[in-house]
């Protein structure tokens, strides 16, 4: 059993049917006609051919990175991408045109914009697939024409990314060595007013990494550590001093018994010594007790050293001997070396007065002196810099520019040459052929249709009871025979003939365009 929408599709399959058995015979009068121009236009319709090629470019080489950081490496396939979306420009596809090989070119300037203008828009050069792959392609009703265009695409392509290249790098060598030159008039120029500069300033600016305040501050340093260091070697040389005059210059005739018997003034000093300790230990040291051991002790050293003196005057004015102590040689070197470094400490300590004195008389010219050595440094150091990057870019330029002459960074390898496919592209002729003949059969039924529906007529009371939605009281039917019949049967076999006789005509058309499409 059938649904209910496939019983109502076969029904109003039966409707259009028989609407357009009907007016079977308007059908054929339209589609005929229809046939006819259908295949006059398909006749002036030109079948175009597809030639296409691809290339692709390798931009992976072994010298990349080996020479990174040496040599100035453009960023190569950025290079191709720009290169494939600007190839079909104006100039490149004029020069297609130009070429004689082609037969493209027009002495006419109306006819030879239209060509250029209609190559852009048909030249086509997109990305196939990923990578540096790209597909070039033109259609055009000449096979031959069609293929030479595609090579010549190709070539100019190729040709435009080795020759861009160098005219790049040319270009760039050119604007570098321009701004060396000017960089080193600058540099130069720079140079002289520092040294002008430095000359008319000779001892205001000091050295160059200090600015005013700083060498205050240094030499105020080193004046206040020489002091400290004369004081130092001065109180050296006063103790010196003091142990040299307490120390006998000549060794005693019996050291063995000088040791042995020491002298009174050295027993009563050590009695005395120990007295004071014993006091010290019991009062303080405001004592009356311990004030006079004090005073005692005090005397006994001065007669101690009375006798001491008098002895070395009169060792001295015996026999002119010299000194034979050990000791007292020692203390006379140590006291000449002191008052040696105490003579150098106080020709230094002048002269860093000196020159602190100098710097801070000059304490309203050096700040501004200062100040302008280092504006002038600070351009000469921007300068020097600039000058000496532009000439490591150059140096980094010529080896890319050798780098490039000797070994090909992009490669370009066709991966398919230009060909052209053996069938035209759609729509050919052939195809449009096959159309043109369902368009003359949709037409003619289209058109008994169309006329059915202006001025319905009905083939039953079903139909009629449908569309006026009234009752129908009763039909009446026909029946042919004789006459009637032959002359229905003969219009059968009319309509049948005439629309065979159509199919036979369109498929010898196709079949003779087919046979005659260009190699």
């Amino acid at each position: 059993m059938m649904d209910n929408t496939t019983k109502a599709f076969f029904e109003r399959a039966k409707f259009f049917a028989d609407c357009a058995w009907r007016r079977r015979w308007l059908a054929m009068a339209v589609a005929w006609p229809t046939a006819v121009v259908l295949g006059l236009l398909v006749a002036l319709w030109p079948d175009r051919y597809e030639a296409t090629a691809r290339v692709y470019v390798d931009t992976q080489t072994v010298l990349k990175p080996l020479m990174a950081g040496l040599a100035y490496q453009p960023d190569i396939d950025q290079q191709v991408r720009m290169l494939a979306r600007t190839l079909i420009s104006r100039p490149s596809v004029e020069h297609l045109v130009d070429r004689s090989d082609l037969g493209m070119g027009s002495k006419d300037p109306a006819d030879r914009e239209k060509v250029v203008t209609r190559l852009m828009d048909k030249i086509k050069v997109v990305p196939a697939g990923a990578g540096n792959l790209y597909a070039l392609s033109y259609r055009d009703v000449d096979p031959h024409r069609a293929r030479r265009l595609v090579e010549a695409t190709l070539d100019l392509f190729i040709q435009s990314g080795s020759s861009g290249k160098k005219r790049d790098s040319e270009d760039a060598s050119r604007f570098i060595d321009e701004q060396i030159k000017v960089y080193e008039s600058k540099l130069s120029e720079a140079e002289n007013r520092l040294k002008d500069f430095k000359i008319r300033n000779f001892g205001v600016s000091g050295v160059s990494d200090q600015d005013y305040f700083a060498r205050i501050s240094t030499l105020s340093e080193q004046v206040s550590k020489l002091r400290i260091n004369l004081q130092a070697a001065e109180q050296s040389r006063d103790a010196l001093r003091h142990e040299l005059s307490s120390e006998s210059p000549l060794l005693p005739a019996d050291p063995a018994a000088a040791m042995a018997a020491p002298s009174e003034l050295d027993t009563r000093l050590d009695a005395q010594h120990k007295l004071l300790d014993d006091l010290l230990r019991r009062y303080t040291d405001q004592h009356p007790d311990v004030i006079s051991a004090r005073r005692v002790i005090a005397q006994l050293e001065a007669q101690k050293r009375q006798e001491i003196e008098a002895r070395n005057r009169a060792a001295r004015q015996g026999n002119g001997m010299a000194a034979t102590s050990p000791i007292y040689q020692k203390i006379r070197i140590s006291l000449a070396d002191t008052e040696a470094n105490i003579a150098s400490l106080r020709s230094q300590l002048s002269a860093q007065q000196a020159a602190l004195e100098q710097v801070r008389a000059m304490a309203g010219r050096v700040p501004k002196v200062e100040a302008d050595l280092a504006q002038l440094t600070r351009d000469y150091d921007v300068i020097r810099k600039n000058y000496e990057q532009l000439v490591a870019r150059r140096e980094s330029a010529s080896l890319g520019i050798k780098l490039d002459e000797t070994s090909q960074l992009a490669d370009f390898r066709v991966v398919e040459p230009p060909r052209v496919a053996p069938a035209p592209v759609f729509p050919s002729r052939m195809q449009l052929a096959v159309i043109s003949a369902l368009l003359a059969i949709a037409a003619g039924i289209g058109a008994a249709l169309g006329l059915e529906f202006v001025h319905p007529t009905f083939q039953n009371f079903k139909t009629l009871q449908a569309i006026s939605r009234r009752p129908v009281i009763g039909s009446v039917s026909i029946s042919l025979a004789g006459n009637a019949l032959r002359e229905a049967r003969s219009d059968r076999l009319k309509l049948i003939g005439a629309g065979m006789l159509m199919l036979v005509l369109q498929a010898a058309w196709v079949a003779w365009m087919a046979m005659n499409r260009p190699l």
